[in-house]
């Protein structure tokens, strides 16, 4: 119930993600930074997909991928479509390694030594990171809202 409940979180709001990005009336915007906003929709978007597919793709699905977490922030100008293209790839990775988690699964050590305060569960991390999306996406919906004029 919870792996189902998890898939459907983490679908829901990279859909979220992908239809925030795809809102902005201006491709440029997606990048823009202003005062004390200093990191734009684009970067929070490449930081998501990266933090996702690091931790539940190349973690528990076993996907291979490598992280370059400083290149999240750093780069700049990614065209929308592959925003949303890599947001797309993003889910059918999270629920591709959810998929075979079981309950037992779910109770072990999360197998990276990652520090998150409150437990180390595979389902705990899991719901940790279901936060940090939301989080995340928060922001973005208001980066869009505030700066897309």
């Amino acid at each position: 119930m919870l792996k189902e409940a998890l898939k459907s979180l983490f679908t829901r709001d990279l859909n979220r993600l992908k239809a925030e990005i795809e809102q902005y009336q201006h491709e440029q915007h997606i990048w823009h930074v202003d005062r004390n906003i200093a990191n734009s929709a684009g970067n929070l978007c490449l930081h998501l997909v990266g933090n996702l597919n690091t931790y539940v793709g190349a973690e528990l699905g076993k996907t291979g991928y490598v992280r370059d977490r400083p290149l999240e922030f750093s780069l700049k100008n990614v065209p929308r479509a592959e925003l949303v293209r890599m947001v797309e790839a993003t889910i059918k990775v999270v629920n591709e390694a959810l998929e075979p988690l079981t309950d037992q699964d779910l109770e072990k050590d999360y197998p990276q030594v990652k520090i998150v305060e409150g437990g180390s569960s595979v389902a705990f991390m899991l719901i940790h990171l279901s936060g940090h999306l939301a989080y995340h996406l928060g922001q973005i919906n208001y980066h869009r809202r505030l700066l897309d004029l």
